[in-house]
């Protein structure tokens, strides 16, 4: 795909320099403390990590990457979130977000983090694969970890909430939370993001949620903060105009103060917004 085709196809982006384009999707540069935070958020995880009750790094691939930690929240049969990280499908990893089990399990949610294989060793096709397949394995542990099989509901922050949306249309899925995710690919491309992301058109076209609304009308709900990069709150909005006009159930909110990473905290806190939110979703889902 031609960059001019894609620049019109992209409001406002065509009126964008390279360095502009390049700043309207640098999460970290917006957010000047973000260093700290993730250092914080990974002391945090090695703690939930340590727990004898958490169950970690057990395989569902071959690639070194390919690995989930459960942690469980005590009662038996209970539902499954399943949290995809974030980092442009190129950085962190799960180690990095067990602390955002801390809210859903407070709450009698269990709680499984996947990891995946980074770009450039993996293109953006290869990490959904992979993501799809460990969803597929974490779902048929349910009798060995002692989760609900039938109330699966999957979440992910920033590139694991785009990789989330593309979950919804697994069957075991009752549900999804994206936090700032990304929906359209087409900005991405354009941007420093793609150097060792190397999208394919056919990966534009194939694996951007707005582009491909899921087929199964499971509830997904949407969560951005009002103080995040004026992209990230687009990407969200377009998404949720686009599937509510095709009658499927997407609902957004927008959580004022909140950047990027601040938004976080909403979900590893027991009475947080984002918390909250996954309760309602659980509720929803077992009234359907």
């Amino acid at each position: 795909m031609q960059q001019d085709q894609q620049d019109e196809d992209i409001p406002g982006f065509a009126n964008l320099d390279q360095a502009q384009k390049d700043a309207a999707y640098n999460n970290s540069l917006a957010v000047s403390d973000s260093p700290e935070r993730l250092l914080d958020w990974e002391k945090r995880s090695s703690v939930c990590r340590e727990l004898l009750s958490s169950r970690l790094d057990v395989r569902y691939g071959d690639k070194p990457n390919n690995r989930f930690d459960y942690f469980p929240s005590g009662e038996r049969d209970a539902p499954l979130f399943i949290f995809i990280h974030g980092g442009y499908w190129q950085r962190n990893s799960k180690e990095i977000f067990g602390f955002v089990s801390t809210g859903p399990s407070a709450n009698g949610i269990n709680v499984a983090t996947i990891g995946y294989t980074l770009a450039p060793a993996a293109s953006l096709s290869e990490i959904v694969n992979e993501v799809f397949r460990a969803i597929d394995c974490i779902a048929g542990l349910a009798e060995e970890l002692g989760f609900d099989a039938q109330r699966i509901f999957v979440g992910g922050w920033s590139a694991g909430g785009h990789l989330a949306a593309l979950a919804a249309d697994r069957a075991m899925v009752q549900g999804v939370v994206s936090i700032s995710g990304i929906f359209d690919l087409e900005p991405i491309a354009l941007t420093y993001l793609n150097h060792d992301l190397q999208l394919q058109t056919f990966e534009i076209q194939t694996l951007a949620p707005i582009r491909n609304l899921i087929r199964r009308n499971v509830p997904m709900v949407l969560f951005v903060g009002g103080n995040e990069l004026p992209e990230l709150q687009r990407q969200s909005r377009d998404y949720q105009a686009l599937a509510r006009t095709a009658g499927l159930d997407v609902e957004m909110t927008v959580l004022p103060g909140l950047n990027h990473y601040t938004i976080m905290e909403e979900l590893a806190a027991p009475e947080g917004l984002l918390t909250r939110g996954l309760l309602e979703l659980v509720a929803r889902a077992g009234k359907a």
